[in-house]
């Protein structure tokens, strides 16, 4: 008992201390001494800086070859279209050539506005939120940061917004997340885990900041989101044939596994598909998996998403439970390596399903109760990682290009304050609150970074449009 109790006590004096708040604020401060926070305004590409084109054709090497034309469209349309495509990209230039204070946090990885968005809870409430976690992996917080303010300019720009206009928007948002940061340094560690911003505490800020009109449209947003689940997805994607219900076609944004494959590779692969719900189900909670059992998988089709992520591999899976007018349609979606690996570092999962489900769990305040993950062997016999949610649960987005600069502005203090408490559950929310501070010298910074990146964005989207031009890649929209 004695020589237990030794061990006992060896191994405790050999953990880590626990810091105090005092040493963790000691330790941002620090930090800000050694990483001034004016330093994160300059921006200026690498010497050596990768050829954007080749980024992105790297990435399309490993994609469904026939569906990479409508990814070069659609990252094609605008500089704004093209930005929510070159994650990859920036990857590399925050890399390269911007300053870190040196705190990490589980990071989104692709933190652009258009990935903030209304979700519904389990408990069936409407919340606000980061939505996409495909790049997440621990890393230097500022590059989130850093993206969701420069998406604000670029969108800005498109929407017409003066440079004045634009240079408060973000200010504003990069205002909210820090200050949200210092009142997350001063809360327990619960409180942190606990917060999330439901629609009844949204709809005050936006009812006390919005004009009517803008009031309006948050309203529909909300109506319209609790709109989208399963059963609208169900009328949506599917119709009758003889009698059962079967995803409808509509190459190549949808098409049905039946027509993708023929005869024994056909049903090969929908085996293996048909074994994911299967398997995947090990990766949910148990209640959650005899909530899974409950259904049985009549349809797959494969999907096109997004705009970054077309190409990569994605079905959907149609799921009846007690009769054909019970649906539940599960979407799984190909999970490759984080853009941000080769800079931050591999992640901890050798499943980049599980990478992903791992930091949407720790990021999101709330979560897919379906949300899950496995790896399946593909048509070419090699097997890929997925992670598998509800197609639709709930999901709305407050659009910014319908957006005058007012109603920016609040949406860009929405999801600075969003992004803060999604940092705050995974860093040391203090040291970075100290880094802060309480002036408003990173405000200032990231503004002017956000503009300067939001000019190389433009010229690495005239570049894509260069290479549509002379031929170099192939950029055709879905008919």
């Amino acid at each position: 008992m004695a020589r237990d109790s030794t061990t006992a006590a060896g191994r405790a004096r050999r953990r880590p201390p626990h810091p105090t708040p005092r040493e963790r604020a000691d330790l941002g401060r620090a930090a800000r001494r050694a990483t001034p926070r004016s330093a994160h305004a300059e921006f200026a590409p690498a010497a050596q800086r990768p050829d954007p084109i080749d980024v992105i054709e790297e990435q399309s090497a490993a994609r469904v070859p026939e569906l990479v034309p409508i990814r070069y469209a659609r990252m094609s349309e605008s500089p704004f279209r093209f930005y929510r495509g070159a994650a990859a990209i920036m990857a590399g230039d925050l890399a390269a050539s911007t300053p870190a204070s040196g705190l990490t946090a589980q990071l989104c990885g692709d933190a652009h506005l258009m990935n903030f968005r209304l979700l519904g809870s389990p408990e069936r409430r409407l919340v606000f939120d980061i939505n996409d976690f495909d790049e997440t992996l621990p890393g230097p917080w500022e590059w989130d940061v850093k993206r969701l303010a420069t998406s604000f300019v670029i969108a800005g720009r498109e929407n017409g917004c003066t440079a004045k206009e634009r240079n408060g928007i973000v200010r504003a948002a990069v205002r909210s997340y820090r200050e949200r940061m210092r009142t997350y340094a001063g809360m327990g560690n619960l409180e942190v885990w606990y917060d999330r911003a439901d629609m009844e505490q949204l709809r005050s800020i936006t009812d006390d900041r919005l004009g009517a009109r803008g009031r309006s449209r948050v309203a529909r947003a909300m109506a319209k989101a609790r709109t989208r689940d399963s059963l609208q997805a169900f009328e949506k994607l599917t119709h009758l044939v003889g009698g059962e219900r079967r995803f409808a076609p509509d190459p190549p944004l949808i098409v049905p596994l039946e027509d993708l494959l023929e005869g024994a590779e056909r049903h090969r692969y929908a085996r293996e598909l048909h074994g994911l719900v299967e398997r995947y189900a090990r990766s949910l909670s148990t209640e959650r998996r005899h909530l899974l059992r409950e259904y049985r998988v009549v349809d797959i089709a494969r999907k096109v998403v997004g705009v970054g992520s077309v190409g990569t591999r994605c079905w959907i899976l149609l799921l009846l439970g007690k009769d054909d007018e019970d649906p539940l349609i599960l979407q799984a979606k190909e999970a490759d390596h984080s853009v941000l690996a080769a800079h931050a570092g591999e992640s901890a999962y050798e499943n980049q399903g599980q990478r992903v489900v791992a930091g949407q769990r720790l990021m999101q305040a709330v979560g897919d109760v379906f949300l899950g993950w496995d790896r399946v062997r593909g048509l070419d016999s090699l097997r890929r990682d997925f992670y598998v949610r509800q197609l639709h649960d709930w999901k709305g987005i407050l659009d910014p290009a319908d957006m005058v600069p007012k109603g920016m502005r609040v949406f860009g203090e929405l999801c600075g304050a969003t992004l803060a408490r999604a940092h705050a559950r995974s860093g040391d929310r203090i040291a970075m609150a100290a880094y802060l501070g309480s002036g408003d010298s990173f405000d200032r910074a990231l503004a002017a970074f956000a503009e300067s990146y939001a000019d190389q964005n433009e010229r690495d989207h005239a570049a894509l449009l260069a290479a549509a031009e002379s031929g170099r890649v192939t950029a055709s929209p879905a008919e």
